[in-house]
């Protein structure tokens, strides 16, 4: 479980690296639904340190808003699932 959190992190962390690139070069850019399906998965935490660092998303509150959904929906369903015994921990 702890490999699979730190995998979806640091992906989470460099598609948003490449979005920042593209955003700044021009390039085509990676779709807004599959930054929050990262972080749904558990990549959100990678996602919010990008949006620190790179300053990449964190100005656009309708972003924002959809992120820090997935961010509650992602801690409610990783609950249920210890709790009810979908996960070992």
């Amino acid at each position: 479980m702890l490999i699979f959190y730190l995998a979806a992190n640091l992906v989470t962390f460099l598609v948003y690296a490449v979005d920042k690139s593209a955003a700044v070069n021009g390039s085509r850019r990676i779709r807004e639904h599959t930054l929050h399906l990262l972080a749904l998965i558990g990549g959100w935490p990678g996602a919010l340190i990008a949006q620190k660092l790179l300053r990449h998303k964190s100005n656009k509150r309708s972003f924002q808003l959809i992120f820090w959904i997935t961010v509650v929906l992602h801690c409610a369903i990783l609950g249920a699932l210890l709790k009810f015994g979908g996960i070992s921990y």
